[in-house]
Order: C-alpha cells, then structure tokens, then sequence
C-alpha cells in the first residue's frame, strides 16, 4: 500500500471495502470507522454496482468521510469510473488513491518484466468479463502479437477460450502462460502452462481471482521454474506486501 492510502484509512468515518482486499488491510483503518463489505467475486455480487453507487453518495451526503477500498488499482478494471461519475453528478469530491495493478504486482511477486528487449515491446491489458450478459469476444487478430505480453484479468473460466482464440490468430502452441491466482496475497498460487495446453485444460487454479500472463517475455523464466521444480507454489514475502490499494 502507498503512504496516502493508509493515512486515508485512518481518517475515514467509513470504510466501504471489496472480497479481493487483503488480510491485514482494514486492521489500518480509523478503529471507531464502520465497516461495511461490498465485495463481489465471479458470478457473485453482494450488492449490485447501483447500490453501491447510492451507498457511497448516501454516506458522504450525510457528512461521513468515505473511502471505497479495492483491491490493485481502483481505475484499472475496478469500476471507479461508475462510482466517480455517480459522484460528480452529486457534486461530492472525489480523490483516488492509486494502488498497484493485479498485472504489476503478480509479475513482481513472480519475478518477471512484461517487457523485455528484443522480444516484448508492449504490454496489454485485458479483462476477461465484460458487463453482466455480454459475451467474451475479444479481437484475438490483434492481442495475437508475438512481440508482445497479455494480462488477462479474471481468466480463470475463460482460460481456455483465451487459448483458443490466441492460437487461432497465429501465436505458437508453446507460447507461456503463467496463471497468478490470489495475486500479491500470502495465499497466491502460481501456474505455468503453454496456450496449447491451457486451450484444451484450461488453468490449475481454485475459485479465488486468477490473472493470465501470457507472451514471450516469460520464457526464460518459465523454463527456470520448471528445472527448480516450481510449477506451482505460493507467493512469497514480496507478494505478500504488495496489496496496492
């Protein structure tokens, strides 16, 4: 967490906070602030986006400090731009406190660069699940770039569509995939496979969040894992610090 997120923890009258924040986290918050859980997880919401939008507005008209705590990066998949644009129309201030991307934190945790000279120039991002109802039915001709790294968010269930539309586009059977699941918690497991592999069995992964990596910069760091043995194992001390907020 940055510096700024915690102090505006410990200012907060209340604390409206996401299922995917890390253990450890809202022990920062203001002891006397309410606590109150609107965390989704796939295919499960505990309070629809709307409400959410109404609760935050409700809160702060009544002359409450809020903060909406998320985890990774609120402006990165996170639907802070609902809940802000919900807010302007009120006329309540805003301020964001940006934390660390799922697709930064898990290549840290894992030891990898997206980038890498030669063989990576670009990084993108993408999320497996659009809004309720809407089919996963990306352009794969253009996230099929050899010279590139995917990150594709909450991948778990779409592992193997992801395998298959990128291999239909072009890239390699072989290319690695490394699946982060519960990335940047001390319950983070990590699994590598191929896009051949995960586009007929899909990701080693349980029920918790899984982010995909997936390109050539990974290689060399793939096959390290497999020589050591590691194919799968939790995170370490690293991962454990970096619930960007």
């Amino acid at each position: 967490m940055t510096v700024a997120a915690v102090k505006a923890l410990g200012a907060a009258d209340v604390v409206l906070y996401d299922h995917l924040v890390g253990d450890g986290i809202l022990d920062l918050a203001n002891l006397k602030a309410e606590r109150i859980c609107v965390g989704k997880r796939s295919g499960r919401h505990s309070l629809p986006q709307e409400e959410i939008n109404a609760l935050i507005a409700a809160q702060a008209l009544a002359g409450r400090r809020v903060v909406r705590l998320k985890g990774g990066d609120p402006m990165v998949f996170g639907r802070a731009g609902e809940e802000i644009d919900h807010l302007d129309a009120l006329g309540i201030p805003v301020r964001v406190v940006p934390g660390i991307t799922a697709a930064l934190g898990c290549a840290a945790s894992a030891g990898l660069s997206l980038t890498k000279r030669g063989v990576s120039r670009a990084v993108t991002f993408v999320t497996a699940h659009g809004r309720d109802g809407e089919r996963f039915e990306p352009d794969w001709a253009r996230l099929a770039d050899p010279n590139g790294t995917l990150a594709i968010y909450m991948g778990r269930e779409q592992a193997r569509a992801v395998g298959q539309g990128l291999t239909g586009a072009g890239l390699p059977l072989d290319t690695p995939v490394l699946a982060v699941e519960n990335g940047c918690r001390p319950d983070e497991r990590r699994s590598w496979t191929t896009l051949g592999a995960m586009a007929t069995e899909g990701v080693a992964a349980g029920k918790g969040p899984t982010l995909l990596l997936i390109g050539e910069a990974l290689r060399e760091r793939r096959v390290g894992a497999a020589d050591a043995g590691d194919a799968l194992g939790a995170g370490g001390d690293l991962g454990q610090w970096l619930d960007g907020h």
